[in-house]
């Protein structure tokens, strides 16, 4: 197999910044630059085929952010914030009912007044508009799937990978070589356990001192649901059934405009049994009476699947790196209790931006912009979080009921002392790590789909509008097959073949042996397998630019 570096030499462009990731985070950062400086030169890579393809949340937006970075957004005609939070339910699912929590038992910042119900993808899209405006160059369809270092090991570009590459290794006849995009500074806002952010972290030991970061997954459908059945402005969250107590996790139902509901459930990656199918879960909890009937004669027109971000305050990495920095979702902003990360994501940008646009101003390039590690924490993003630092912790120790109920007393207590009684809590293992031996637990029997209110996984990653080429490398890389086998297989019952929303991996008996299958086409870039594979032995990096998951509205 031909080595890259020996392939022709990769043709290069400076730019002032260079920017990996076309979302929340990295859109914002490139429109603040040119808002501080129009002079900068500023690109920014999206490995998504348009700007917003790759992008799904739930998602209520706190317009913090966008008020700051775009002061007179509501003065436009075509925004996309349709839909203003008018109503806010909690409710607490058993299996056959539901408590609905009075909006005054819970801590303010848990209210969702003044927030908004968007498609992220519409906003990625509209935000993008703005840069473009203002002179960012925008590349979608490019995957950055290399870091650029100089002699003294700062960082100074990425490199975005060969296309036309066939499944062997060899170049294609339709073979073209990446391109390197130079810059004074690379910010990372590729979202949540992106392959670059992962290298750097590892590379300059930016987790050190930190918390593990920790991770849920997050499964969506969108339905539009009979006009009877809508409430536009409604956004209703459950925890509860259909997970056990000691399973972390809870739903979203979110109602926008034009008779859309966004539906979905997180399941917290810490959990313990291999035989969970957080697929399944999100199914079955459809089929609840409180829920369900929302989706009576109505019809699911997408679906999409992304990890998130639990660790928060306590496990943000070290931002800053020599040339650079990690931003948005990269670094881990979410807050988990408001189950919101946009609103810190576009704070962030703009942060990283106002000190590198400092840095270039004094002279300065490929340095370490300290400014930006050092200052966040004081900023509205370490506030946000810092108040909310104990709820993950205590929900994973104590489980969903004691454990809500502490966090919601922890978050009280923030609220009104300004600090915890608690301090600030660990997480303790990785999710990989906390997943069990099989032999430890039981099967779950889940129902059968019925296709009208819920499915199976590849009718729908067909909604996901999902793509890669056949013949291209599998970009899901088995370090060890032969301890996948042992372990994965043996010992925890092939988890893979239930966490994965896309059913990429299977287990298959083939000439009387059991031979594990990855369908990397139906890989819809959610990178669950890269956060809960057991042995840490499965690594997700980009495929070809442009390919993946497109989704519309999502």
């Amino acid at each position: 197999m031909e080595e890259a570096s020996s392939r022709a030499e990769r043709e290069s462009m400076e730019f002032d910044v260079v920017i990996v990731g076309g979302g929340p985070a990295g859109l914002s950062a490139a429109i603040r630059l040119k808002q501080v400086n129009p002079e900068l030169s500023v690109v920014v890579l999206e490995k998504g085929a348009e700007v917003g393809a790759h992008i799904l949340s739930g998602a209520v937006v706190d317009p913090i952010g966008i008020d700051r970075l775009l002061p007179d957004w509501r003065e436009e005609a075509d925004h996309p914030f349709k839909t203003e939070v008018k109503d806010d339910h909690f409710l607490l699912l058993g299996p056959a009912g539901a408590i609905r929590i009075p909006n005054f038992a819970m801590p303010p910042l848990m209210s969702n007044h003044g927030n908004y119900i968007v498609s992220l993808g519409n906003v990625c899209r509209w935000l993008a508009s703005h840069a473009e405006a203002l002179g960012v160059e925008i590349y979608p369809g490019f995957a950055a799937t290399e870091m650029l270092y100089n002699d003294q090991g700062a960082v100074i570009g990425v490199a975005t990978g060969d296309m036309g590459v066939e499944r062997c290794g060899e170049p294609g006849p339709n073979f073209t070589r990446g391109m390197e995009l130079l810059g004074k500074y690379v910010l990372i806002g590729e979202g949540v356990r992106g392959s670059l952010a992962k290298q750097l972290i590892a590379k300059f030991d930016l987790q050190r001192d930190r918390e593990p970061q920790k991770f849920g997954i997050g499964i969506k459908e969108l339905w539009q649901v009979k006009p009877e059945n809508h409430k536009q402005g409604l956004v209703q969250h459950s925890f509860g059934w259909p997970l056990g107590m000691k399973t972390g996790g809870g739903s979203f139902l979110y109602h926008l405009e034009d008779n859309l509901v966004a539906v979905g459930f997180v399941v917290h990656l810490n959990y313990k049994n291999p035989y969970l199918y957080p697929f399944e879960e999100f199914q079955r909890f459809k089929t609840h009476p409180a829920i369900r009937t929302t989706f009576e004669g109505g019809k699911r027109l997408s679906y999409g699947a992304r990890a998130i971000t639990e660790g928060g305050y306590q496990s943000v990495p070290k931002l800053t790196f020599p040339g650079g920095a990690l931003i948005g979702c990269s670094a881990g902003f979410v807050n988990v209790p408001r189950i919101k990360g946009s609103h810190n994501a576009v704070l962030s940008g703009m942060l990283a931006a106002d000190r590198i646009a400092d840095a270039i101003a004094a002279g300065r390039a490929n340095d370490e912009v300290i400014e930006i590690e050092n200052e966040w924490r004081a900023s509205d993003i370490g506030k946000d979080l810092k108040k909310v630092r104990n709820v993950k912790p205590l929900w994973s120790k104590f489980g969903t009921a004691i454990g809500v109920a502490l966090g919601g007393l922890d978050m009280w207590t923030n609220q009104l002392l300004g600090f915890s009684f608690l301090g600030t809590l660990g997480h303790g293992k990785t999710d990989a790590q906390s997943l069990e031996p099989a032999a430890k637990h039981k099967p779950i029997d889940y129902p059968k789909p019925d296709g009208v209110l819920t499915f199976d996984r590849l009718s729908s990653v067909f909604l996901s509008n999902t793509n890669h080429e056949e013949n291209e490398p599998v970009h899901l890389k088995v370090k060890d097959m032969a301890l996948q086998k042992s372990s994965e297989h043996d010992v925890f019952a092939g988890p893979s073949t239930r966490y994965c929303p896309a059913g990429v991996y299977e287990w298959i008996e083939k000439d009387g042996q059991e031979t594990y299958v990855i369908n990397a086409q139906n890989c819809v870039h959610c990178k669950t397998c890269d956060i809960k594979d057991p042995n840490q032995n499965i690594n997700w990096v980009p495929p070809q630019g442009g390919e993946g998951p497109v989704y519309p509205n999502m």
